[in-house]
């Protein structure tokens, strides 16, 4: 599975694993022990993880989330030490030490909250995301060495 395979929709909490499109919507089962499907249509907000990105304050403007995640799981592994519940400033303390350019003004608490708990996700329900994703970065800098 990768991160064009996982969707997010708006309103929905969790996680889904695309199945199947169709002509006119998107199979999708959720990533989780209950494995629900349900088709999302034309008026549900689907948002596929490989299309996401942090807003940032360097030239680019933004890093993908794919990036992120290679970097949280690269950094803390299994336990990246907080979770939506954390305190705001911790949160915020978290996501400076794994992207020091964020754009604070753009990047709200809420959107770290969900960057934390779909970490989670992906960490029980899809490893191997996180550790292909960890591993084509690794890749990437051997070759550019």
């Amino acid at each position: 599975m990768t991160l064009s395979q996982i969707a997010s929709i708006s309103g929905k909490g969790g996680l889904f694993k695309v199945l199947a499109p169709t002509k006119s919507a998107i199979i999708l089962e959720s990533l989780d022990e209950k494995k629900a499907r349900m088709v999302a249509t034309s008026h549900h907000r689907v948002s596929l993880l490989h299309e996401i990105s942090i807003y940032t304050t360097d030239k680019e403007g933004t890093v993908p989330l794919g990036d992120v995640l290679k970097k949280i799981y690269a950094d803390f592994g299994d336990d990246p030490g907080v979770d939506a519940n954390s305190d705001p400033e911790e949160l915020k303390a978290f996501i400076k030490s794994i992207l020091p350019s964020y754009d604070e003004s753009r990047v709200y608490v809420s959107d770290i909250k969900k960057l934390v708990k779909w970490y989670g996700i992906l960490l029980q329900y899809a490893p191997e995301v996180l550790r292909e994703e960890a591993e084509e970065k690794k890749d990437e800098q051997e070759s550019k060495e």
